[in-house]
């Protein structure tokens, strides 16, 4: 059994895959993932264990069946949690379908929902009511295969502010294994 103790970055990258130096680099939603990383370099205590230095980098134009989906499949496996980054430029790709369902259906992995687009915990929920926004459930409609299978593992829904994913990232409810029921949580205002 694998030794799971990675958080799995999940993102939108158009396909195919620009073939320019930046490659992936160049698309918006890899932005935020380069911004754990830069967090992480900068803090060593921030809580972040990235699951794709796990194994060895691929290229972008990589073979899909025997290159990509392995290697998305063996860092999943090697995971304790999905951190997803869902944003108005999340679009449902053959790569970003394959790592929520893989994830969630078949490894059970908790998911930490990063939205980018927001900053505050209000803009997530309506405090008064407490119950998720319009804008973040129509969100969920850009990735069909979330929106479908959430209801299986617990999700932690959160603004991209550094507190709140330090905080996600520490709390023991969302790593597999140890995880709170299946439900959709987030922090209340």
């Amino acid at each position: 059994m694998a030794y799971r103790n990675g958080n799995y970055c999940a993102f939108y990258v158009a396909e195919p895959f620009s073939e320019s130096n930046l490659g992936a680099h160049a698309q918006r939603d890899f932005v935020y993932y380069n911004l754990l990383r830069a967090w992480k370099e900068k803090d060593s205590t921030f809580p972040f264990n990235n699951s794709h230095d796990k194994t060895y980098s691929v290229r972008d134009s990589s073979d899909w069946e025997t290159t990509l989906k392995p290697r998305i499949r063996e860092r999943l496996r090697n995971s304790k949690n999905i951190i997803l980054f869902l944003s108005a430029h999340t679009k449902s790709s053959r790569a970003l379908r394959e790592e929520i369902d893989y994830g969630i259906n078949d490894q059970g992995l908790p998911v930490i929902v990063v939205y980018p687009d927001f900053n505050e915990k209000s803009d997530i929920i309506g405090c008064e009511r407490k119950s998720f926004r319009l804008e973040i459930k129509a969100l969920w409609d850009n990735l069909p295969i979330f929106r479908d299978s959430m209801n299986l593992v617990p999700t932690l829904h959160i603004p991209m502010t550094k507190d709140l994913v330090k905080k996600a990232l520490e709390h023991p409810n969302f790593a597999v294994g140890t995880t709170a029921k299946p439900s959709r949580y987030f922090y209340p205002c």
